[in-house]
């Protein structure tokens, strides 16, 4: 089993990474900050317009770390990747099976998404019974339960997409219900993605960027083409597979988006508000909201199809394993991640 290292943040957007040795060395305006040697590093994700050193970016590729850089507000900029792992037959099947527009992918990871979003509204009423006679959170389960079965009577991928824009728009609806505690700070009506309208969404955003990021390192490790998926279309720069692969555990990002509201870990502070509207973390949000997801991902699980204890963050190379594991027919089906089926530990 692949081991679990850490992802550097940089979030100060005046920082520059440069190399010394074996060294990854971050300096603010010449002064040195900090140093510490690859042998620690798995990812680097850097929000910093002033970005690495030429110097720095070889040794990540050639070390096979990701070095992924965003904005300061979040948003994806651009990647530096090594040399593709795996084999050309791998990445051949991939094309093949993926161009023949293979439905049934399509229909599972949907139909996983919505029964993961099914299962993370149960479980917060379960924790919250006060919730249990919400005649809306019931009609949004309702909805969403009939529309995972709907999925499988899709013929098109159009069709799918409709019926997951649907389910989105009726849970997100009712995503502001689960949200008990700064109600008068963080509320949200619908999802707004470029840019976030509030700060709901602005977290949700961030997050969902730092997800796919980890998806798309893992589809490389693995040996697979993360701009070519079987849902997404194809979209020169945009990791297609990746953003596929993400959807059945966006979940995830929520339940700890909702943990944060509600445990006042985040509050009003940590957000600022721009001209044109958009609402965006500031610096010490972003350093809190990371510092949740860092702990989020050493937690173990039970993966629910290995039946082995892992490392939460190691969901997006289990799950980019698998997929290369069916691509090469060594399973049957690829496995979608069923969060009702994982055991906490």
């Amino acid at each position: 089993m692949k081991k679990l290292l850490n992802t550097l943040y940089i979030t100060n957007e005046k920082a520059y990474l440069s190399l010394d040795g074996e060294n990854i060395v971050c300096k603010l305006e010449d002064d040195e900050k900090f140093r510490l040697p690859f042998s620690n590093i798995e990812n680097i994700v850097c929000f910093s317009y002033l970005g690495a050193s030429p110097a720095l970016m070889g040794k990540c590729a050639e070390y096979g770390i990701a070095l992924d850089f965003l904005s300061p507000n979040g948003e994806f900029l651009s990647s530096c990747r090594g040399k593709l792992k795996g084999n050309a037959y791998l990445r051949r099947e991939q094309y093949r099976i993926f161009e023949n527009n293979e439905l049934s992918l399509s229909q599972n990871t949907v139909a996983a998404k919505i029964a993961n979003t099914v299962f993370l509204i149960k479980r917060f009423i379960k924790d919250y019974p006060e919730l249990c006679n919400d005649s809306e959170i019931q009609n949004c389960i309702y909805k969403l339960t009939n529309a995972a079965k709907n999925v499988y009577d899709s013929d098109s991928k159009k069709t799918i997409l409709g019926i997951e824009g649907n389910c989105a728009k009726t849970y997100f609806r009712t995503f502001n219900r689960l949200i008990l505690k700064q109600k008068d700070l963080f509320s949200m009506t619908e999802r707004t993605k470029r840019p976030p309208l509030d700060k709901v969404n602005a977290v949700l955003s961030f997050l969902y960027t730092i997800y796919t990021r980890e998806f798309a390192s893992a589809i490389t490790t693995v040996g697979l083409d993360s701009y070519f998926g079987y849902y997404h279309e194809l979209r020169s720069g945009r990791d297609s597979l990746a953003c596929d692969m993400v959807e059945e555990v966006r979940c995830l990002v929520e339940r700890l988006v909702l943990t944060m509201i509600n445990t006042r870990i985040i509050n009003e502070k940590d957000f600022e508000k721009q001209v044109s509207g958009a609402v965006l973390l500031n610096k010490d949000g972003r350093v809190k909201v990371l510092t949740e997801w860092q702990k989020k991902k050493k937690q173990i699980i039970v993966h629910p199809y290995l039946k082995e204890k892992i490392q939460f963050g190691l969901i997006p190379f289990v799950q980019c394993s698998l997929m290369a594991k069916y691509l090469r027919k060594e399973i049957d089906d690829y496995p979608c991640f069923l969060w009702k089926q994982v055991k906490e530990k």
